[in-house]
């Protein structure tokens, strides 16, 4: 079957870096995606993504991290360290290693890794994140996991922001600053446009979870909305790149 190609539907709308798109598979799936990531995006019209590896996430940071700074030589990725929270004595010098490297931004999984929002592991690693001046995407519920990491001076994307708990999020972010939202699950019909009101456009990073989510729509949420042509083009990639690739604003 020809995949479905969702460019005719948003139009002009070109994202050129969406912040929540993963590599490798889940082990406890049957089969890993039938397109891989790259491919996905680019028929979706997005130009590039923010690639963190489950490998890494899920079995060993060290390599899984390193394949997905190898596939950075590809057109379109842009890579992220993907951290172990039950090892957070490892996960700091792994951060230290990609920072070293040139890595700006690293990746939470707490939910695969069955890792709570109290328990210590997460505010230490955020911590030595700030410290190292690196930008944190973290799933999660947003209503739990901003307590660890406020107070840090942190950059953070919450990646599972959902609608129902955006009133949450806009409270916690008010006082801090570095706290943004992906897009993916803010598809009720004034969500987008809430955070722009609220907080400013400048908060939100267009997420997909490309390719176990189908990425077309946060696409058309986006493209159908009411925020205005510069505040599409900072959500559309114009905020990722300045948190994950240190571009001016």
């Amino acid at each position: 079957m020809t995949p479905f190609d969702a460019r005719h539907l948003v139009g002009d709308l070109v994202v050129t870096l969406d912040a929540d798109v993963l590599g490798g598979a889940y082990p406890d799936r049957d089969l890993p995606p039938e397109e891989p990531a790259p491919r996905v995006l680019a028929r979706h019209g997005i130009t590039a993504g923010a690639v963190a590896s489950l490998r890494a996430a899920l079995f060993d940071m060290a390599s899984g991290n390193d394949e997905t700074l190898a596939s950075a030589t590809s057109a379109g990725i842009v890579p992220v360290g993907a951290l172990d929270l039950r090892d957070p004595l490892g996960a700091v010098r792994e951060m230290e290693r990609l920072a070293a490297l040139g890595m700006r931004a690293v990746r939470l999984f707490p939910d695969e890794q069955g890792v709570e929002a109290g328990f210590p592991s997460v505010r230490h690693v955020a911590g030595r994140a700030a410290a190292l001046d690196l930008t944190v995407l973290t799933g999660g519920d947003v209503r739990r996991f901003w307590r660890p990491l406020a107070g840090l001076g942190l950059r953070v994307v919450f990646l599972d922001t959902h609608f129902y708990h955006l009133g949450d999020f806009l409270v916690a972010a008010a006082d801090e600053p570095g706290f943004h939202t992906s897009t993916r699950l803010l598809n009720s019909p004034d969500a987008l446009e809430t955070v722009a009101d609220e907080l400013g456009a400048g908060r939100l990073l267009f997420g997909s979870r490309t390719p176990y989510y189908e990425p077309l729509v946060p696409l058309l949420r986006l493209a159908t909305g009411d925020l205005k042509p510069d505040e599409v083009a900072l959500v559309a990639g114009g905020n990722a790149r300045r948190l994950l690739l240190g571009e001016p604003a």
